[in-house]
């Protein structure tokens, strides 16, 4: 590129015309000497100022990057951790609510079979002594039957004109009645 461009200031300046002053064949060894003295200034400066500093911030984010990371893992060690020991805590829960909960069941299973019981029992004496009532009452009802039996057949047998006991009368009706 710097040949094409010398090449082309030489036509410029075969043509009559002046060349472009930077260009100008004179002002090339100062230009070039001045571009070494910046350029080894730039790569001072780069090597010993720029770099190291740059160098520097990327080791303190690597350093900050892998610590962040330790951290993050702890964390989740620790939360890993916290998580199980809930798991631990809520299966514990359950399994005292189970059992109380099977404990409140049989007390009151207990409690309803005592009452069922008592209940039983207190109904069993009442029809034990509604039986024994209706059982009295059967017994006086019969007397009272079997003297209206002895009555009527004693009305009945006077009609046709027979005659009987009434101790006759009651032996044929208490029979009858067996």
């Amino acid at each position: 590129m710097l040949i094409a461009l010398l090449a082309e200031t030489a036509a410029q300046v075969a043509e009559g015309k002046p060349p472009f002053p930077p260009f100008e064949t004179w002002h090339m060894p100062s230009q070039l000497f001045w571009l070494a003295i910046l350029f080894g200034i730039l790569y001072l400066t780069m090597s010993r100022v720029i770099l190291p500093k740059l160098s520097d911030t990327l080791e303190k984010r690597s350093d900050r990057i892998a610590s962040d990371l330790d951290q993050a893992g702890r964390l989740n060690d620790q939360a890993t951790e916290a998580q199980q020991a809930l798991e631990l805590r809520i299966a514990q829960a359950k399994a005292k609510a189970r059992e109380t909960s099977d404990k409140a069941r049989e007390k009151m299973n207990a409690e309803m079979a005592a009452e069922t019981a008592r209940v039983d029992a207190e109904l069993e004496k009442k029809l034990d002594a509604a039986d024994a009532r209706i059982a009295s009452l059967r017994a006086d009802a019969m007397k009272n039957v079997e003297q209206i039996a002895v009555d009527a057949t004693d009305a009945i047998v006077g009609r046709f004109g027979v005659s009987a006991t009434r101790a006759e009368l009651k032996k044929a009706v208490t029979a009858a009645m067996e």
